[in-house]
C-alpha cells in the first residue's frame, strides 16, 4: 500500500506528496530532509492522507492533486470532497489497473 498526502506549511501553503510510510515522511520533512519546497517552510503538519493500492497510483494521485486549485485542495483536506471527486481521472486508472 502507498499513500498520497497533503501538508500545510508554516506559511499556510499546501504541499502534496506520496509515501509508503506517511509518519516517517512527515518527520523527514520536519527535520529539513524532505522536499526542497518544505525546507524553507517549516514546520509542516499533515492535514490529509489517502491510502491507495499501489505506489504508481499514489504518484498519479499526487500529480492530479498538484493540478487542483488551492480551494479544491482545501475542500479535499477538509473532507468536503473525496479523492475520486477531485480527481475523476484517477478512478478510471484504478479500474484499468484492476482489469490487468
Amino acid at each position: 500500500m502507498a499513500y498520497v498526502y497533503m501538508l500545510e506549511c508554516a506559511d499556510g501553503s499546501l504541499y502534496t506528496g506520496f509515501a509508503l510510510d506517511v509518519e516517517a515522511r512527515v518527520a523527514c520533512h520536519n527535520a529539513g530532509l524532505g522536499a526542497k519546497y518544505t525546507r524553507s517552510r517549516l514546520p509542516v503538519r499533515l492535514v490529509w492522507r489517502q491510502q491507495l493500492p499501489t505506489p504508481r497510483l499514489a504518484r498519479r494521485a499526487e500529480a492530479y492533486i498538484k493540478r487542483l486549485t488551492r480551494q479544491q485542495k482545501q475542500r479535499l483536506a477538509a473532507g468536503q470532497i473525496s479523492l475520486m471527486q477531485a480527481c475523476p481521472q484517477l478512478s478510471a486508472e484504478m479500474m484499468q489497473d484492476n482489469n490487468q
